[in-house]
């Protein structure tokens, strides 16, 4: 039995267990999230962490500490109200408390004036180096603003100074990953997971950092949890679909799609990757179909895919399988489609040696697209297989008006003024494609048409 025979009963095979695997992966009530970033609140850690270590942090004076029991009830719920007592505070007092610096910190960054919380927290940790939650928040605040170079070392310090947080370690890793640290962003995610096992942002940043590494074996385990945590992300599916096409596994990949599609998941983007696949096998029905089912929901993105396959097929000598393929584009295409759509017909009447047939499509494309210099070609080549070389002529010097089909137009009017033995004319065109583009088997075609003008002459 043919290898390509064997693979596709093998493909089938497992394809029909495949609705049961993905019901046995599916979870009820699961929904993902598609930004890469934590799915983190910032304003609630900062917000958080108002109360104070004991022992381990700067304490407030009274003064302070009074004003600071008069405004942390109002502190997450009207930022500004506590702003002005806090401010008005600092106008009596030369220079507050690290602590008090620290809250001040907050109250700014909750009031979204990110400047000033910056001064404040630098301000702390630079009169109190083993202020943890300040160089917490200060990594916080650099990350929001996508200032990960300047997010690592606040992290790191908070992290050597006893920060075990879980959301510590994944914001050091995310942060680490982003600026190509790679190595020590796995340590920093693997941290964060001993102590959240099932965080979802730092198992998606772990997967980043396996892929990124070529760290497969670690990727595809990983990638499989996240899966079963969130089934109906399709983006997981995506994602171990390409792990294993990264590892050669053809195979295996379009299993894992086509389970997707008996999920009921697949977006365009798996669909459109399962399709490639099964056409890069050769198998045209299953690749058709699946090309189809991209074209009921991406009505667009699936007429380009099956126009192009049909193509292919056509390139390839596969006209029944190319036919099959147009007979799938039923209904109403985009214009652009429909254009397209005609001109495949063309190529495969044309591959059939059907000239009329060829030509009828053709022709009714250029009565919506006169300037189409591929049509207008096709057009030609049509007549000239039939040995019509006035007609053929009149096609090629429509095209070769045309910027995008003046060098094949070229060509091919210098081939029929050679048959005429216009041997001056055939050079002028053939001047005209050398001009556009040299090649070496025009050239030399030029030299021995050379060749003759100075016979004849």
């Amino acid at each position: 039995m043919p290898e390509a025979m064997k693979l596709r009963r093998l493909i089938l095979l497992l394809c029909l267990l495949l609705p049961g695997l993905a019901r046995a992966l599916l979870l009820p009530g699961v929904a993902g999230a598609d930004d890469p970033a934590p799915k983190l609140d910032p304003k609630r850690i900062i917000n958080d962490s108002n109360n104070f270590l004991k022992g381990r942090e700067p304490e407030m004076t009274a003064e302070e500490y009074a004003l600071y029991e008069k405004v942390v009830t109002s502190l997450a719920s009207n930022p500004e109200f506590a702003l002005k007592l806090l401010e008005a505070m600092m106008s009596e007092k030369d220079q507050p408390s690290p602590a008090f610096e620290f809250i001040l910190g907050n109250v700014y960054y909750s009031a979204g004036q990110p400047d000033k919380a910056e001064a404040r927290y630098r301000s702390a940790v630079k009169r109190y180096p083993s202020f943890i939650r300040a160089w917490t928040n200060l990594g916080v605040l650099y990350y929001t603003a996508d200032k990960y170079a300047e997010a690592i070392p606040c992290f790191s310090t908070a992290v050597s100074l006893g920060d075990h947080e879980p959301s510590t370690f994944g914001l050091l890793g995310f942060c680490l990953e982003h600026t190509g640290n790679i190595v020590a962003a796995e340590m920093s995610y693997m941290q964060a997971l001993s102590g959240s096992p099932e965080s979802i942002d730092w198992m998606e940043g772990l997967l980043r950092v396996y892929v990124q590494g070529r760290q497969y074996g670690r990727a595809e385990s990983l990638v499989t949890s996240l899966t079963k945590l969130r089934p109906a992300k399709t983006e997981y599916w995506l994602a171990h679909a390409n792990i294993l096409l990264a590892q050669n596994r053809k195979l295996e990949a379009i299993v894992m799609l086509e389970a997707s599609v008996g999920a009921g998941i697949a977006g365009p983007e798996e669909l459109y990757l399962l399709g490639d696949l099964y056409a890069e096998q050769g198998f045209a029905a299953e690749a058709a179909g699946i090309y189809q089912k991209i074209l009921a929901v991406s009505p667009a993105l699936g007429e380009g895919k099956l126009l192009h396959f049909a193509q292919v097929l056509i390139t390839a000598g596969k006209l029944p399988q190319a036919e099959e393929v147009l007979g799938r584009l039923q209904g109403d295409l985009t214009p652009a489609g429909h254009l397209e759509y005609l001109q495949t017909r063309a190529d495969l009447f044309a591959a059939r040696q059907q000239w009329p047939e060829a030509r009828r499509q053709l022709q009714e494309l250029l009565r919506t697209a006169p300037l189409n210099g591929r049509a207008l070609l096709g057009l030609g080549h049509t007549y000239a297989a039939e040995d019509d070389l006035i007609h053929a002529a009149f096609a090629f010097e429509a095209a070769y008006q045309i910027a995008d089909s003046t060098y094949r137009a070229s060509l091919e009017l210098a081939n029929i003024e050679l048959k005429h033995r216009h041997y001056e004319k055939c050079v002028e065109y053939l001047q005209k494609a050398l001009s556009l583009e040299r090649t070496e088997a025009v050239e030399d075609y030029l030299t021995r048409i050379k060749t003759l003008v100075v016979k004849t002459n």
